[in-house]
């Protein structure tokens, strides 16, 4: 089909209706838009966030308060010791990149978190550690690098 051979459905486009031309025309006089008010003059209407003078929603929320350090943070994709336990077999060394690799994470910024048990030993190096999950991967035999 070519582009200059598009049409619309029948019936989808809908002439305007031409109203208030004289008292011989459908809709003379006021026209459909009720008598008197601010939506019947040429050019009223409110716009559609006014709230009837109540202060509006914009005006309540606080202005720029606090602070945000969304520009800088870093967010850490939490991973359990449960998760790792399941994942890799005893002995391995296990990094980020491992954890991204298995789909223990999305990013390899990664934070261990001590959640479930650990029964065989494995070296664990990630950007950072909950006091829990090093504690039960030392008790297991294994070892834990910050980095």
């Amino acid at each position: 089909m070519e582009r200059h051979a598009l049409r619309a459905a029948v019936g989808a486009r809908r002439r305007r209706k031409r109203v208030a031309r004289g008292h011989g025309g459908r809709g003379h006089k006021t026209a459909g838009r009720g008598t008197k008010g601010q939506k019947s003059r040429s050019g009223g209407g409110v716009p559609a966030w006014f709230e009837g003078g109540q202060t509006p929603f914009v005006r309540r929320l606080p202005h720029r308060r606090g602070f945000s350090n969304a520009r800088f943070r870093v967010v850490y994709d939490p991973v359990n010791v449960s998760d790792l336990q399941r994942t890799f077999a005893a002995g391995d060394t296990v990094t980020a990149a491992d954890m991204v690799a298995r789909g223990l994470a999305r990013s390899t910024q990664v934070k261990v978190l001590g959640d479930g048990e650990l029964t065989h030993q494995l070296t664990v190096q990630a950007p950072k550690f909950s006091q829990a999950a090093r504690a039960k991967i030392e008790a297991a035999g294994g070892s834990v690098r910050e980095g």
